[in-house]
């Protein structure tokens, strides 16, 4: 594993909290952040690390050699700043997304749109067998981000079910866990065992998203390893369709309200014209562009750190 000193934890720390405010976002991925902030691979590989062996090497070598293996510093780290962006950030974020959301989506468009043109330029040599995975990954994404809304669902099997899908979504580039929650019928059940603190319900819905990370993290390690263009390809075309769901201008068409919070569950993209209020034309593009921009600098932020390593 990388050599790391204090000041690599650091920065760690704060891509693990910008992981953890996109997936406060109902729409946006932690995945994506991972992604265009350099640590996906590395994230996806450690997470699948993670296996009854290191119990082996615990007893065998002591704690240290557990934690080496573990790669524990750097998990730590990424899910530290993800639990504490969660926690800091997430009534800030969603008091924006209720009274300033046109801005707050406007951001993330640009943010994706320009990962996007990011992951895309990871591919070494585009042919047409990227660009058809690519067009289905665009595909896949506009079928469930256009999936009709099933009825609430508190089965113990399903909110299983629900956890580890969930999770898959929240690594996976794209659409959101709690978007998933949406689609599945589970996200009321989930929030109100959250408000009461129904340990048993969590119980079942963490085993099942510890579950799928384990099992979604081996596959696409794997086809990190064996098919990384094609992979990629997909990848980029999953960002690039799920980009109509975070599109800032909406017509909410039916919304349901669970406990003392409104969820939409059907709406349609318009243009900044056919918006009924104040579109906030200008002050959306700007966001939109630092957003785009964002995105640009951390790279060159990257490719700098690397030429001097």
């Amino acid at each position: 594993m990388e050599q790391r000193n204090p000041r690599n934890y650091l920065f760690l720390l704060l891509k693990g909290m910008a992981m953890g405010a996109a997936d406060v976002v109902p729409g946006v991925s932690g995945g994506t952040i991972a992604f265009i902030s350099g640590i996906y691979e590395e994230l996806i590989s450690s997470i699948d690390g993670i296996r009854p062996s290191l119990l082996g090497i615990w007893k065998k070598s002591g704690f240290k050699a557990f934690w080496s293996a573990l790669n524990g510093n750097f998990l730590l780290a990424v899910f530290t700043g993800i639990a504490i962006s969660v926690i800091s950030l997430a009534r800030g974020i969603s008091w924006l997304l209720d009274n300033h959301p046109i801005l707050v989506w406007a951001f993330f468009f640009g943010l994706v749109l320009a990962s996007v043109i990011y992951i895309a330029r990871q591919i070494e040599r585009w042919n047409w067998s990227h660009l058809l995975v690519f067009l289905l990954g665009a595909g896949m994404a506009y079928l469930v981000i256009n999936l009709p809304v099933s009825e609430d669902q508190s089965g113990l099997p399903f909110l299983f079910l629900s956890g580890a899908l969930a999770v898959c979504a929240m690594i996976l580039p794209g659409i959101s866990g709690a978007f998933i929650l949406v689609l599945l019928g589970s996200y009321r059940t989930v929030l109100e065992a959250v408000h009461n603190w129904d340990l048993n319900l969590l119980a079942v819905v963490a085993v099942g998203a510890v579950f799928g990370l384990l099992s979604f993290a081996r596959l696409l390690k794997w086809m990190f390893a064996r098919f990384k263009n094609i992979t990629l390809a997909l990848l980029t075309g999953f960002i690039l369709g799920s980009l109509l769901k975070i599109w800032p201008w909406k017509e909410v068409l039916e919304t349901r309200e669970y406990e003392d919070k409104i969820i939409v569950i059907r709406e349609a993209n318009v243009w900044p014209g056919q918006f009924e209020g104040d579109p906030m034309i200008l002050q959306a593009v700007g966001l939109a562009l630092l957003g785009f921009a964002l995105i640009f600098l951390l790279e060159g932020l990257a490719t700098r750190k690397h030429s001097t390593s």
